[in-house]
């Protein structure tokens, strides 16, 4: 498995923050406000999800979990 790089992983944790500030978002809302393609952010936040930092209540739809994090 290859290591994200920098740049992807700042904008993760841009993502992250922007779902904890906003609360639910869909892919597409995520995708557009940060200029990707909704491929990529599910991308993004399947790394998110597999981290336990995000859940996918309804299909498409994404919101933070209780799960605390350090965003150095």
């Amino acid at each position: 498995m290859n290591h994200p790089s920098s740049r992807m992983l700042n904008r993760i944790k841009s993502v992250y923050l922007y779902i904890s500030k906003v609360g639910t978002v869909t892919t597409s809302e995520l995708a557009e406000e940060f200029g990707i393609t909704d491929r990529t952010m599910q991308r993004d936040l399947s790394i998110l999800e597999y981290n336990g930092l995000v859940s996918s209540p309804n299909r498409g739809k994404w919101t933070t979990t209780e799960k605390k994090v350090k965003i150095s």
